[in-house]
């Protein structure tokens, strides 16, 4: 038979039991050890009549339901893991009831294999022929791994609660019955606590249905809150990394064999580094809790040309349980505030937009739920009109200024031209994969509005720092088993996934001191005299989350400060509260790294941009001059001497540019149909009315008409009609309201407004759209106004008049 000749070990004797092999956790030099997860292991074995009622039939309920009724093994269970191992050409399932893991645990290897499994069927039979139901029971509950280098069902209720195991109440008892199926998962002091809790409910209502419990006994052990102990400090090395590094090995090989064969592991920490990070963030996060309300940070470094995690620091200290240090705050999800703008940023030059392109940093109202004027237009409509974190507002703002200065105002509409699943995808692309719920968002997405983790937005910034190339992150370089059989090793896994040219745009922009100091100071925590590191920092409207992330070309780095109970700090932003955390680190890496500079941005041919794209915001309408004589350039003119000129006429980008091709050239036709329009030009026509710019050309400007423009006109044009769309002289307009209306026919050569005779402005090119508010030309108005357009074609003029009512009051 072929059984016979399976090699089995000897049921009668306990003694020849197979001894685990520990595995161990080493630096990326695979020299200096960082835990062995075996060290000390602690056991306390006991009586099966020490051990409370309520862990026997906790385990029984969520591990064997029918363990006193089986043989050892359960045929229906065999037949569906042969059946599933078969179809998946692995071995992973088992179906194993208690006497098969006491086998596992006792008496077998931990290799994974067909003739494994038989034994472990076979002597799972063998061993209820010679032990009773109890004794193997005993043996399972003494033997259990309940984390790290806790066995036994004793050693983990005095580790956890400080009681004995006949001591142990229903709730503790099933927070014990859920933790050996996975227990670095479902570690009390990990990541995972409400997996935990949804686990050990899963265990009392499997109890109550096996009526092991009453219902009144399950209620209150369902709601009774349970404490653990502070988690003793036993020889571990970056703590929050080694776990981290763990989790994924058992998800890939399973918890026991990770714990008992003998896995060498070299992972991919600076053990130089991490104790370095360590050392800052708990000295920093002390300090914040006094200056700032801000008791903890976390911190992650990453080598972007590999995406190797190089340092993990997840709290300022791991064993400290007032502020849940176990917790791996680089892992949680937290909003990241501006920190994401460089990503809405990209998307937007992904478009053909410039970093000098120009937008107005003004009040500005962005729901169209609500006047432009921030007043709702439908019933509970919810305004939204964002600020900087100065509460000032700087007017019109090149791209490169406003993501240097982190301005809020110029980063909405950045969203709103770059387009939001436009600039989810970029995230995605760069490696964010918690920003799924794309109906949670809106226009808040840009100034952090959903959840990231620190890990993934720092090793997302690697994208930038490594001309587009995209590495995921890693802890591992290599893993062994027992035998020294290599089970993975690295391999480089880049894709690139943004162009390069956009790339170091970002980089030359957040590494432009000059361009962020009037916002950080010349000489503020994000600068490096003689090394350049891009960088930019993040705090939450709430105050809840301060960021830094910042990066030259080979490194990558990013810190957080704030709360694990999710309270607010101070009013302070992230560079006062987490910079300097964030610089000291940075500081001490760049010390033990070469000299880089990031590559320069391409260089843009302004003779090929509409003007709106080169910075130009007093007017759209451009021609190209030779700088040095003032005269239209040719096809001769050096590259070096163009300049372009326009004619004065100020008004949002959106009046200039196509939103989704903003490289035509070519004006809207009806801007007024943009969502937006409104919104974005009546905040504009204001800002320039207040500031002595005209929303239309001034008739005193000595540029406004282009060198070879003939300004001759002035004769009653005949037979041509003209009319106003969206003009009404029957109503009362308020003063506080822009005057919005277009002029019809599109085939004048130029249109001007005036009221009471003094002209306001002019337009040359379709479409004649006017807009401008009442109360930036209040020395021309009285309550009844005359409001004349004239238009002109061949050198002739039609003129229409109306009766303009203003309510000087409101």
């Amino acid at each position: 038979m072929w059984a016979a000749t399976l090699d089995l070990p000897d049921v009668n004797s306990f003694n020849s039991l197979v001894t685990s092999q520990s595995s161990v956790f080493y630096d990326r030099t695979g020299k200096i050890e960082l835990f062995n997860l075996h060290q000390e292991v602690k056991r306390t074995e006991i009586s099966f009549d020490d051990i409370s009622v309520f862990s026997k039939n906790a385990t029984l309920s969520i591990e064997d339901a029918e363990f006193y009724q089986h043989k050892g093994i359960k045929p229906t269970a065999i037949i569906r893991a042969i059946f599933a191992n078969v179809t998946s050409l692995g071995y992973a399932q088992g179906g194993s009831t208690i006497t098969q893991q006491v086998v596992k645990n006792s008496l077998l290897t931990k290799n994974k294999s067909i003739t494994r499994k038989l034994k472990e069927w076979i002597l799972a039979v063998k061993i209820e022929r010679v032990l009773s139901k109890d004794e193997i029971f005993s043996i399972y509950l003494n033997d259990a791994p309940f984390g790290g280098n806790i066995y036994g069902i004793e050693e983990a209720s005095r580790t956890f609660f400080s009681v004995h195991a006949h001591e142990l109440s229903l709730a503790q008892a099933a927070y014990l019955a859920a933790l050996p199926q996975a227990p670095t998962y479902y570690s009390p002091y990990g990541n995972h606590k409400e997996a935990l809790s949804t686990r050990k409910n899963l265990v009392l209502s499997k109890m109550l249905e096996k009526k092991y419990i009453t219902q009144e006994e399950y209620a209150a052990a369902k709601a009774t809150k349970v404490t653990f102990n502070p988690l003793a400090q036993n020889g571990l090395t970056a703590p929050h990394f080694i776990f981290f590094i763990r989790d994924y090995l058992e998800n890939k090989y399973g918890a026991e064999t990770i714990d008992q064969s003998g896995f060498k592991i070299t992972t991919t920490l600076n053990a130089t580094l991490q104790l370095k990070a360590e050392e800052i963030v708990k000295k920093y996060a002390l300090a914040n809790k006094e200056k700032f309300d801000a008791e903890n940070a976390g911190l992650i470094a990453v080598d972007p040309k590999t995406g190797q995690i190089l340092a993990m620091v997840g709290s300022r200290n791991y064993f400290d349980k007032e502020i849940d240090g176990n917790v791996n705050v680089t892992l949680a999800k937290r909003q990241p505030g501006s920190s994401f703008k460089p990503f809405v940023y990209a998307t937007l030059f992904k478009k053909g937009y410039t970093s000098e392109t120009v937008l107005f940093d003004v009040k500005t109202e962005f729901s169209t739920y609500c006047s432009p004027e921030g007043k709702p237009l439908t019933p509970n409509a919810n305004c939204y009109s964002p600020s900087n974190y100065d509460n000032k507002f700087r007017g019109p703002v090149t791209l490169r200024e406003a993501l240097a200065q982190s301005l809020n105002v110029p980063a909405v509409k950045v969203l709103y031209l770059a387009g939001l699943d436009n600039s989810l995808q970029t995230a995605k692309d760069s490696g964010i994969t918690t920003l799924t719920d794309k109906d949670r968002f809106g226009l808040t997405l840009v100034l952090g509005g959903g959840e990231v983790t620190l890990l993934e937005l720092t090793n997302a910034y690697g994208v930038f720092a490594n001309d587009g190339v995209r590495n995921p992150y890693t802890g591992i370089l290599k893993v062994e088993d027992g035998s020294g059989n290599i089970k993975e090793e690295y391999e480089q896994k880049e894709n690139t996934v943004m162009d390069s040219g956009i790339t170091r745009e970002i980089s030359d922009i957040l590494s432009d001191n000059e361009a962020r100091s009037p916002t950080f100071g010349e000489r503020s925590a994000l600068y490096f005299p003689g090394r350049q590191v891009a960088v930019k920092t993040g705090t939450t409207n709430n105050y809840k989350d301060a960021w830094v992330v910042g990066y030259t070309p080979s490194f990558v780095s990013g810190a957080w400060a704030g709360n694990n109970n999710n309270r607010s700090m101070q009013k302070k932003v992230a560079g006062q509260v987490v910079a300097p955390l964030w610089h000291e680190f940075m500081e001490y890496a760049l010390s033990t790294l070469p000299q880089e500079q990031f590559k320069q941005p391409p260089l843009l041919d302004k003779g090929t941009l509409p003007p709106a794209l080169q910075g130009e915001w007093r007017g759209g309408e451009g021609y190209i001059i030779d700088k040095k004589t003032g005269t239209l350039a040719t096809e001769t003119t050096p590259f070096s001497n163009k300049g372009i000129k326009v004619t004065q006429n100020v008004h949002s980008i959106l009046y200039w540019i196509t939103k989704n091709d903003p490289l035509n050239g070519t004006r809207p036709v009806n801007p007024e149909k943009d969502p937006q329009f409104i919104l974005w030009e009546t905040a504009v026509t204001k800002w320039a009315g207040m500031n002595g710019y005209p929303s239309f050309p001034s008739i005193s400007s000595s540029w406004l008409i282009p060198p070879s423009q003939n300004t001759s006109l002035i004769t009653p044009l005949t037979g041509q009609t003209i009319s106003l769309s969206g003009f009404n002289e029957n109503i009362i307009y308020p003063f506080s309201h822009a005057l919005t209306f277009t002029v019809t026919p599109n085939d004048f050569e130029k249109v001007s407004l005036y009221i009471n005779n003094s002209l306001i402005g002019f337009l040359t090119s379709t479409p004649f759209y006017f807009s401008v508010s009442p109360r930036d030309i209040p020395g021309v108005l009285r309550e009844q106004n005359t409001l004349k357009v004239v238009g002109v074609l061949n050198g002739v003029q039609k003129e229409i008049t109306y009766t303009l009512q203003i309510n000087l009051n409101q």
